[in-house]
């Protein structure tokens, strides 16, 4: 489960970063506190718009967070639909036909989780947020599926939403004490194959089906991130001693 994350890099290093052809949207201020709904900075494969080069280009865009299926007929049912399983994305509705043709990469600073703690004077218990991120300090770019809307019962000109959700599998053992899930990342050297349309969605999930890298850092923070709308660096600041 992946149910909150922080996304802060700035146009020019996501740029660098995945060598992209164009910016189709700058990126979403940054947000140390993504909720389900919020827009995210993500980088798909497109063919080129208004004519401006030849055949597909990545592209930097922007894009709501909970994916809503083309054949939905209400938006409203987006925010349950952030997480896809990779045992059984291939297979569910929601998400085969965006496995095949519609994949991205959601570039993040890393993402939370939460656990139970127990006082042990008074016995209560309260929930524990602790911030996941890349021991190496890099981004963690992580697997996800696009989909286009728009509503049924609109005019022609009405834009069309455009949404995604963030592929998870088992988590790291070095992890697995905090949360049994964790994002699936897609390494750098897998970056074309997981964009382009003319991979198959079983063969790019078998890309990344891979026993998930220990090279991640979980550090409690403060309760600050429990509230939603909350932002700014210190969100992710450890807890001294902590980390």
């Amino acid at each position: 489960m992946c149910g909150r994350y922080a996304a802060v890099a700035s146009e020019g290093t996501l740029v660098d970063l995945f060598g992209l052809d164009a910016v189709l949207d700058a990126p979403p201020p940054p947000n140390y506190n993504i909720a389900p709904t919020d827009p995210v900075p993500a980088v798909w494969t497109r063919p080129a718009r208004d004519g401006a080069g030849q055949g597909r280009q990545r592209q930097l865009t922007a894009l709501r967070w909970g994916l809503v299926p083309s054949w939905a007929t209400a938006s409203t049912g987006g925010a349950r639909l952030i997480n896809a399983r990779l045992e059984s994305v291939a297979d569910k509705p929601s998400f085969r036909r965006a496995l095949d043709v519609r994949r991205c990469l959601l570039p993040a600073l890393g993402y939370y989780e939460w656990y139970t703690v127990t006082d042990r004077a008074t016995g209560r218990t309260r929930k524990q947020p602790v911030f996941l991120r890349p021991g190496s300090g890099g981004l963690f770019v992580m697997a996800g599926l696009y989909e286009f809307w728009r509503d049924p019962a609109a005019g022609a000109g009405d834009q069309w939403l455009r949404t995604c959700a963030i592929i998870t599998t088992r988590a790291a053992d070095s992890i697995g004490h905090v949360h049994d899930r964790m994002p699936v990342t897609v390494p750098p050297d897998r970056w074309g194959d997981w964009l382009a349309p003319d991979v198959a969605g079983r063969i790019a999930v078998g890309m990344v089906n891979a026993e998930p890298g220990a090279d991640i850092v979980a550090y409690e923070v403060a309760p600050l991130v429990n509230r939603v709308g909350t932002n700014g660096p210190e969100l992710v600041e450890p807890l001294t001693g902590r980390e």
